[in-house]
């Protein structure tokens, strides 16, 4: 088995301090603790992170902050926001897209892959599913229940349709039969891209959680989809930076609304 490129360690400081280009780029990756004080707690954006740091091969340092009592270095840093932020240069970048571009220009060949979709429509894939999945989760009214788990559904069945659904490459084009299905693992071939590490700690999510507070499963005829996140399990990129599952249930327990009697 690989060594796990994170370090864990219990003090609250920079989680990722390395050289580029002769500056030093600091990485704040810090999710809320977790239940036990130190764990990794739930935040999609800060795995999404850890996710890219992996994947391009970077050593880095994991710590926790408790965000009702973030530390004054990290306050100063950025004033009124919460992790996940990077500086570099003396420059504070919160957004965590923009975060996402600037490693992807900075963590670059020949040293480091580059990890962009091929495709287009694999950035887009699944981009509602979280949207439908929060209104269903924070409904309190039990006749609009089905119709928002119906959204959700619509929402899933257009994510496993395209990856059912082959990519330019996958067709033969000295085949005299069309190609039009797939059994890629990830959005954009068999290989984990950006377009992965922004979907799946939110597909994650909406797993445990609408079966933690809805009893909803997603269809077991979905086979894209249950595909794609058995992909994830498999890879230690997903599953060694992703919170218990009980951490995320946690998280939600005060979002999730009980359905009105």
């Amino acid at each position: 088995m690989i060594p796990s490129p994170i370090k864990r360690t219990n003090v609250v400081c920079l989680l990722l301090n390395t050289n580029v280009t002769l500056n030093v780029l600091m990485l704040y990756v810090c999710s809320q603790a977790g239940i036990d004080g130190e764990s990794i707690g739930n935040c999609p954006f800060s795995q999404r992170l850890f996710m890219i740091l992996w994947l391009k091969g970077v050593v880095f340092n994991v710590t926790t902050v408790d965000l009702k009592r973030k530390p004054a270095d990290l306050h100063n840093l950025a004033p009124g926001t919460h992790p996940p932020f990077l500086t570099y240069n003396g420059e504070v970048k919160t957004d965590i897209n923009k975060i996402e571009e600037f490693l992807e220009e900075v963590l670059a060949p020949p040293k480091y892959p580059k990890l962009a979709a091929k495709n287009r429509e694999s950035n887009t894939a699944g981009i509602d599913i979280f949207a439908k999945f929060s209104a269903f989760i924070k409904n309190t009214k039990k006749e609009a229940n089905g119709g928002l788990e119906k959204n959700l559904l619509k929402a899933l069945q257009k994510l496993d349709d395209y990856l059912n659904s082959a990519l330019p490459d996958e067709i033969d084009a000295n085949s005299m039969e069309e190609e039009k299905t797939s059994n890629r693992k990830f959005l954009d071939g068999n290989e984990l891209t950006l377009a992965d590490c922004n979907l799946l700690p939110k597909l994650h999510i909406v797993k445990v959680v609408a079966k933690k507070y809805r009893n909803f499963d997603i269809p077991t005829d979905m086979k894209g989809v249950w595909r794609y996140l058995n992909s994830a399990y498999s890879r230690d990129e997903f599953t060694n930076t992703c919170p218990a599952d009980k951490e995320v249930e946690i998280a939600y327990q005060d979002v999730a609304k009980r359905l009105a009697k």
